[in-house]
């Protein structure tokens, strides 16, 4: 993994003007601005996704697209407190390609998903959660610092080598694109997957 950051950020405002300010990427160039994660202090669970959308990038906050709305969905339906956990993205730039006046989303290159990774650990060490949620590929790879597919793995805990714990599941937005007839099912492997992490609230 990158190492991390050599100025280490304390509080999630610097966090946040630190991220504006960073073009270790291409990405920090185009986005309109960074987005950071928000929610509950010490958490049970830290959710990290793969990079803010456009309605994030807009708003400057995560999850607040349609991704968002259907992972709140899924979360109550999991019974895990929306306000008791913390949502982030591996990446803190939106990464978009143009059609017409439309920005589309664009997947961050692995060298990408690498630059920004000292700053996902800085939030970490922030935020200092009981336990991680992977959703989708990027942001395994960022957490546990190895390509992990996602179908293979879905709804186990892997070990970080810090020892921290890493529920791996799909990414919201990935339900978004299954056939219609095919999106309750998938929504309730989705939700039977973040059940393995409801545990922790059960305690």
């Amino acid at each position: 993994m990158p190492e991390r950051s050599a100025s280490r950020v304390t509080t999630l405002d610097q966090l946040k003007a630190a991220t504006m300010a960073c073009r270790e990427c291409p990405i920090g160039y185009i986005a309109t601005q960074s987005v950071v994660g928000e929610g509950k202090p010490k958490p049970r669970l830290m959710l990290v996704g793969e990079q803010p959308g456009d309605q994030e990038d807009l708003a400057g906050k995560p999850f607040v697209g349609p991704a968002g709305k259907l992972l709140d969905r899924a979360l109550q339906a999991a019974d895990i407190p929306r306000d008791q956990v913390f949502v982030t993205n591996a990446v803190k730039h939106f990464k978009f390609e143009l059609r017409g006046k439309r920005r589309i989303h664009k997947s961050p290159a692995q060298r990408e998903i690498a630059a920004c990774h000292h700053w996902l650990e800085d939030e970490i060490a922030l935020v200092r959660p009981g336990a991680l949620v992977a959703l989708g590929a990027s942001a395994a790879r960022s957490l546990l610092g190895r390509a992990t597919p996602v179908l293979a793995n879905r709804g186990q805990w892997l070990p970080r080598p810090d020892g921290m714990q890493v529920l791996v599941t799909l990414h919201p937005s990935a339900l978004l694109r299954v056939d219609p007839e095919d999106r309750e099912a998938a929504f309730e492997a989705f939700v039977a997957d973040l059940r393995q992490a409801q545990r922790l609230f059960a305690r």
